[in-house]
């Protein structure tokens, strides 16, 4: 009952958005205006069915009805209750609905709330987003039905990859969905505005909210994904490079770039025709990332392996929305003006160069992990890793940090560096003389880098603020210095855990000690522990910080029994300086443990950098919605007194 109901209201939503697309085509093209007033009821109540499919999923796996295949696969009726929930989405069906599910609420609520934009503009917005959720719709329902039935009932169900176990799952897919499917919205404003010829700062400052918003997200999906990989996986970083991480990353700095850009032509209606680009290049990269995922092609702890026509299907999509997509900009692109003119020397001029080094980033990236695909699909296995990844971002990354310190400093339009050349000394002074206390001490270039531009932004992020009143400084100011010293601090982290983490792999018996870094390390004892759908040996390990007070550390070699599965639990202890980590490994003939033991300084700035840049969005994202709410007020009043005045 529950399963029909759910692909009942799926089929439904998939209707409305037919009905969507065909409304507001008419409705632009002259023929049907009367349509016109449907269209944002069809799409609230497209985002409302949705919903309710997507509640009806969670319901079955939350009672684990094992007449649902996705159910049967993908739980078990041992498996702890938060992870029968989360599983809802730890699977390739289940997690393609929670992305249906959000573009249909994001459609929704932006047909329930954007009053800013023309209504022509609106309903081709409107439009572009039932476009690209069609496609979506037709995926999941004829290639990827989450509401497939069994018959015969299957007696227990397979369970969930034991990698996937974790509270981290609760939050990590959803964050980034919210974040790719926010960039659909992005995308959709840009098609409106370029079917209407209406590109100027009235878009811009629709489409920021939701580029912020998504943006946020990205960034703490980015973040918590990060961390769930560093003490899930066992092997003790933090970034791999691997594909599928790439594949949030790129949109991350498409994201990024479209943010300022948007930024730019609302508040100096210049960058028209690059907004535009950006904001299809933005949801490209989410594309890509799906279709990386969940196309078959790559071999990964974070992909769903799923069989090649659903990556088929993917890539159709892919081409079908972005051919599209640059097909109208192509059409367009002459209508586009250039906008309003800046210097080079200018706040714009920095956010500009800025935009082409993310953009050049992203290339780096995405060319780094398309290559070995492309190469294998010719019979040749090749590895791209961080000996590509680091230097060749760096060429970029470092410059634009430089001018991510200065640019803020700089007057909209035209500047004059002579103006701020005490803070220009200030900031040269700062990275000469970290460059060379840094290089005396050895360390390598690239970390070295690293911590001198790390300083030269924690200090150049705050200089906004120096001859302020920081009560009356505004919260889109505030988001601006506090993300940016959350770059300076997630650097602080990365550079040091290159430059100063201490590693050893040793087999101890029960009673033996070791030293990592300022650690002393004693082994007390192997003990076999029970969970509610594993087994596993813990080990207890005294920690000892510079002779100090021993804390208790017990990493565990589990192993799962449905689906059967060993993995490693590390265990961390956390200081203001650093990060402790140990993973239990195997017991050797001679009856010793291998214990693999790091010490990492300050990487857990990394994720407090992180956390920092995604608190700088929110804060520029409700000072920016703040504005628009009175900027709306202000507009109805004059209206109102207008009319109360023609009367």
């Amino acid at each position: 009952m529950i399963a029909n109901l759910g692909l009942a209201a799926l089929w439904l939503a998939a209707a409305l958005a037919a009905l969507q697309l065909l409304a507001a085509s008419l409705a632009l093209t002259g023929r049907g205006d009367a349509l016109g007033s449907i269209i944002r009821p069809v799409a609230i109540m497209q985002g409302l069915l949705t919903t309710l499919a997507f509640i009806a999923l969670l319901v079955l796996f939350c009672q684990t009805d094992l007449s649902v295949k996705l159910v049967a696969e993908n739980s078990h009726s041992a498996k702890p209750f938060l992870y029968k929930f989360a599983g809802t989405w730890g699977n390739h069906e289940g997690s393609m609905l929670l992305w249906v599910t959000i573009m249909g609420l994001a459609g929704g609520f932006v047909a329930l709330v954007e009053r800013r934009l023309p209504e022509p503009t609106m309903i081709a917005t409107l439009a572009g987003q039932a476009f690209v959720s069609l496609g979506f719709y037709a995926f999941l329902l004829l290639a990827s039905n989450p509401f497939e039935r069994l018959d015969p009932v299957p007696v227990e169900g397979l369970g969930l990859n034991p990698l996937l176990q974790d509270p981290g799952l609760a939050f990590h897919p959803p964050t980034l969905y919210i974040g790719y499917v926010g960039l659909s919205i992005a995308f959709s404003f840009a098609i409106g505005a370029l079917i209407t010829r209406e590109v100027g700062p009235a878009f811009a400052r629709a489409m920021r909210p939701w580029v912020l918003g998504s943006w946020i997200f990205l960034t703490l999906g980015i973040t918590a994904g990060s961390y769930w990989a560093y003490y899930e996986l066992g092997w003790g970083g933090w970034w791999f490079w691997d594909p599928v991480e790439n594949a949030s990353l790129m949109p991350w700095l498409a994201a990024t770039a479209l943010l300022h850009s948007a930024s730019v032509l609302a508040a100096r209606n210049a960058l028209r025709a690059w907004t535009v680009m950006l904001g299809v290049v933005a949801f490209s990269m989410s594309m890509v990332g799906t279709f990386l995922v969940r196309s078959g092609i790559l071999t990964s702890v974070h992909a769903f392996a799923v069989d090649p026509t659903r990556g088929s299907f993917i890539l159709a999509l892919l081409a079908i929305n972005i051919g599209a997509a640059l097909t109208l900009f192509g059409l367009r692109a002459a209508s586009v003006t250039e906008g309003e003119r800046f210097a080079l020397t200018s706040r714009e001029g920095a956010l500009v160069f800025n935009n082409v080094m993310l953009t050049a980033t992203l290339g780096i990236v995405l060319v780094g992990t398309l290559y070995p695909l492309l190469a294998e699909s010719m019979g040749q296995k090749v590895s791209v890793g961080p000996p590509y990844f680091n230097p060749a971002g760096a060429m970029f990354v470092v410059p634009m940090l430089l001018v991510l310190a200065v640019g803020p400093l700089l007057r909209w339009r035209n500047d004059n560096l002579r103006r701020i050349r005490p803070e220009l000394l200030m900031i040269a002074a700062l990275l000469l003389g970290s460059l060379a206390a840094l290089a005396f001490f050895g360390v390598p270039l690239l970390p070295l880098l690293g911590l001198a531009l790390a300083a030269v932004l924690a200090v150049a992020s705050l200089m906004p603020l120096r001859g302020r009143k920081l009560r009356t400084v505004k919260l889109p100011l505030w988001g601006m210095v506090v993300a940016h010293f959350g770059v300076a601090v997630a650097l602080l982290g990365m550079a040091s855990d290159s430059a100063f983490t201490t590693e050893r792999l040793v087999a101890m018996k029960v009673g033996d000690k070791v030293a990592v870094g300022p650690w002393e390390l004693k082994l007390d004892s192997i003990e076999p522990v029970a969970g509610p759908n594993w087994t596993a040996l813990e080990a207890a390990i005294e920690a000892s910080y510079q002779g100090g007070k021993p804390d208790l550390l017990k990493p565990q070699a589990r192993q799962f029994w449905s689906p059967p599965q060993a993995t490693s639990e590390s265990a961390l202890d956390t200081r203001w300086n650093g990060q402790l980590y140990a993973v239990l490994g195997e017991q050797s003939e001679d009856g010793r443990w291998q214990l693999r033991l790091w010490w990492k300084p300050f990487v857990p700035m990394i994720w407090y950098g992180g956390l920092l840049i995604a608190l700088g969005g929110v804060l520029a994202l409700l000072g920016r919605v703040a504005s628009d709410v009175r900027r709306l007020i202000a507009r109805d009043k004059i209206a109102y007194r207008r009319q109360r005045q023609g009367r």
